[in-house]
This record gives C-alpha cells, structure tokens and sequence, in this order.
C-alpha cells in the first residue's frame, strides 16, 4: 500500500513540476532556468511546511510518504536536499552539513559531466 501511495503521489508531482516549470520558463524566457529554480524553491517551501505540519498534527505516516516522498519528491528532490541540510545544521552537525552540500553538489555536477560524455560515446559509436 505504501509503494502505491507513493507511486501516484509522484506521478502527480512530475506533472506539477512539468506544467509548473514549463509555465515559468515560458513566461520568463530561455536566458535563464527560471522554471527550475522556482520548483526547486517552491519544492523546498512545501517540503518543510508540510513535513513540519503533518509532524505537528500527527497525521499517518501514509500521508507524509504520499506528500513529502511522493507528491513532492516527484515534484523536485532538491527540496529534500534541503530538508535534510537543514535538520542537519538544526541538529548541530554543521561538518556533516558542510560535507553534504559541498559533496551533493559537487558529485551531482561530476555525474552531469559523466553523463553526458558517456551519452557522446555512445553517440560516436
């Protein structure tokens, strides 16, 4: 059942990343990746709000999966990044928080790079 809440949740989150992302870039211009970064943005609101809430109100774990796995992290996963780098520094862990951003950051822009190259050999045959 938890797969399954999960799974709709996030197809209806790529969709409102899709319409969301595509509307701002549309209307902002291709200078700049507006519509991705006010998904991220949005995405990290909505994340902290929602999980601080359904925490405060106890609400089934069901839930949280379906908004904050789900709905949200099929909208962007950079909203989790940030919940988590947050509870992190809240927690005290400022090393650990220091390391995951620079690492997250850091791998993820390698991984674009290796992508990428990988795709190109592929291409070259």
């Amino acid at each position: 059942m938890l797969a399954l809440v999960i799974f709709i949740g996030a197809g209806l989150g790529g969709v409102a990343r899709y319409t969301v992302g595509g509307w701002v870039q549309d209307a902002a211009g291709p200078d700049f990746p507006w519509g991705t970064l006010v998904v991220n943005v949005t995405g990290s609101v909505l994340l902290a709000f929602s999980y601080a809430f359904l925490e405060g109100t106890g609400a089934p774990a069901l839930w949280r999966a379906f908004i904050g796995i789900g709905l949200l992290g099929g909208y962007t996963t950079f909203s989790t990044f940030g919940y988590e780098t947050i509870r992190l520094l809240q927690d005290g862990q400022w090393t650990r928080a220091g390391v995951y951003i620079l690492a997250s950051i850091i791998i993820s822009l390698l991984g674009v790079v290796l992508g990428f190259r990988a795709a190109a050999t592929i291409l070259r045959g």
